[in-house]
C-alpha cells in the first residue's frame, strides 16, 4: 500500500470510529458534505480541483489525497490538477509550494 492510499485508509478507519463515538455530528457532517459535493453549478470534477488547491492552503495530507484521488476520479487530469493546486501557491506563497510535494507524490501513485 502507498503512503496515499494510507492516507484514504486512516480517514475511513476515523470516520468508521467516529460513527460510533459521535455518530450524531458524523451524520450531519457527511450529509452537509454530500450536499456541497453534489453536482450542481459547478460539476464534481471543478469542485475537487478547488478542494485540492484549499488541501494545499490548509496543509492537510490527507485532504491532499482525498481530493488528488477524487479528481482524478471524476475525470481531472495531472496538469489540472497542478494548476489547481498553484492557485493555492499563488496565495500561500512557499508553505504552500512545500505542499506540492504531496500533491505530486499522490499523483505518482493514484496515476500508477
Amino acid at each position: 500500500m502507498g503512503k496515499y492510499t494510507g492516507k484514504l485508509e486512516e480517514i475511513k478507519r476515523l470516520i468508521g470510529r467516529l460513527q460510533k463515538e459521535e455518530a450524531d455530528q458524523i451524520s450531519a457532517f457527511h450529509n452537509f458534505m454530500t450536499a456541497v459535493e453534489k453536482p450542481g453549478r459547478l460539476d464534481a470534477k471543478h469542485k475537487e480541483l478547488i478542494n485540492v488547491a484549499l488541501a494545499v492552503a490548509a496543509q492537510c495530507e490527507w485532504c491532499i489525497a482525498l481530493h488528488v484521488k477524487g479528481a482524478l476520479d471524476a475525470g481531472a487530469d495531472r496538469k489540472e490538477i497542478l494548476d489547481a493546486a498553484m492557485q493555492a501557491v499563488l496565495m500561500h506563497g512557499g508553505p504552500a509550494l512545500m505542499y506540492m510535494t504531496p500533491v505530486v507524490e499522490a499523483l505518482d501513485e493514484f496515476s500508477s
